[in-house]
C-alpha cells in the first residue's frame, strides 16, 4: 500500500508502530478481485495488475491512515491518488506487447474471487537476479 524504499533498521520499531495506530479503529474487511491491467499502459508494460471491484473503499481509507501515520515519522506522503490493485509481475525489459494488450482487453470486466484483508503487513524486499524475495517483517491486524 506505501513503498518506503530503503529504511535504516533502527527506524523499523517505528514504522511497525505506526502501522498499529494507522490500523487502529479500522475493521477487517473484503476485497473483490477484477479485471486486468498493467502500468504504464497495457500496449507496454512495467506492471501487471488485478484490480480491485468491491472493498477498494476500505482499502483507500487504510491507504490514507498508513500514508499519514507514516508521514508523521518523515516518509514522505504520496502525491498520486490511490490505486487500489494486486501486483502479478513486473516485468524486466519492456517492450510493445500487442498481444498481451488484446489479453488484458478481454479481461477487464472479468471477476477472480474475494480475498479477506486482516492485517497490514511490513514487508522487506530483497533484489536478486531471479527477482525480488520478500519477507514478513510484521503483521499488524485489524479489528475483528
Amino acid at each position: 500500500m506505501k513503498f518506503l524504499g530503503r529504511i535504516d533498521e533502527t527506524q523499523v520499531p517505528s514504522v511497525i508502530a505506526a502501522l498499529h495506530t494507522a490500523a487502529a479503529g479500522h475493521r477487517a474487511f473484503e476485497l473483490e478481485i477484477a479485471a486486468l491491467g498493467a502500468f504504464p499502459s497495457p500496449i507496454r508494460p512495467r506492471v501487471l495488475w488485478a484490480g480491485v471491484a468491491e472493498g477498494g473503499g476500505s482499502l483507500a481509507a487504510l491507504a490514507v491512515a498508513i500514508d499519514d501515520a507514516l508521514a508523521r515519522l518523515g516518509f514522505p506522503r504520496e502525491t498520486r491518488p490511490f490505486a487500489g490493485h494486486v501486483t502479478l509481475a513486473r516485468v524486466r525489459e519492456p517492450r510493445r506487447a500487442p498481444a498481451l494488450a488484446e489479453a488484458l482487453a478481454t479481461a477487464a470486466s472479468r471477476r477472480f474471487g474475494r480475498v479477506s484483508i486482516e492485517h497490514v503487513a511490513l514487508m522487506r524486499s530483497d533484489v536478486s537476479p531471479r527477482g525480488a524475495l520478500y519477507a514478513v517483517l510484521s503483521a499488524v491486524p485489524l479489528l475483528p
